[in-house]
């Protein structure tokens, strides 16, 4: 059972139903329908199709053109690619997290390691400063040359916090 609409419910209604315009080749509202009465007030809004939900905000990790294919993240999530070295920028400020990583990542190519594992760690609520900055690093054109792909890492070598990185072949020279 509907409770009666009180005086104010009622202004406010009229306020937003004056605000509504009809689609074009269709009658106004007041013609369709007449005044707003407490009558029509009472009938439930016209339904109108669902608004499409908001786009999902994805967590930055690599941009599109810098993940691992699907395959070899899933030849180093097992190993079968082995994880050449490994790097935790736990407890580093910003600039001494990415001096390191670009060391290290040099370093590693060089060796002609093919995959290496970042740990990032996920900072004190979900949100660390390293976690969410790292990727942006890992894709900026100082890496190119090095950087083939960026993915997140399986679970078991530490899921959020840490980053699976492919390496590109050394080129012969």
């Amino acid at each position: 059972m509907r409770r009666p609409l009180k005086p104010e419910e009622l202004r406010l209604w009229s306020l937003v139903a004056s605000t509504v315009h009809p689609l074009s080749g269709r009658k106004p509202p007041e013609a369709a329908l007449g005044p707003i009465t407490a009558t029509a007030a009472l009938e439930p809004p016209m339904r109108l199709a669902p608004a499409p939900p908001p786009p999902r905000a994805r967590p930055v990790r690599a941009t599109d053109d810098k993940t691992i294919e699907p395959r070899r993240k899933h030849r180093i999530a097992k190993e079968r690619d082995p994880i050449g070295a490994r790097i935790d920028l736990h407890g580093m400020t910003q600039d001494r997290a990415r001096a390191a990583l670009e060391s290290f990542l040099f370093r590693a190519w060089d060796e002609g390691y093919r995959a290496v594992l970042v740990i990032t760690g996920k900072g004190v609520q979900g949100d660390g400063v390293l976690r969410r900055r790292a990727p942006e690093w890992l894709s900026a054109a100082a890496l190119a040359p090095v950087v083939a792909g960026i993915s997140e890492a399986h679970r078991r070598h530490g899921g959020d916090g840490a980053l699976y990185v492919a390496l590109k072949r050394k080129g012969r020279g």
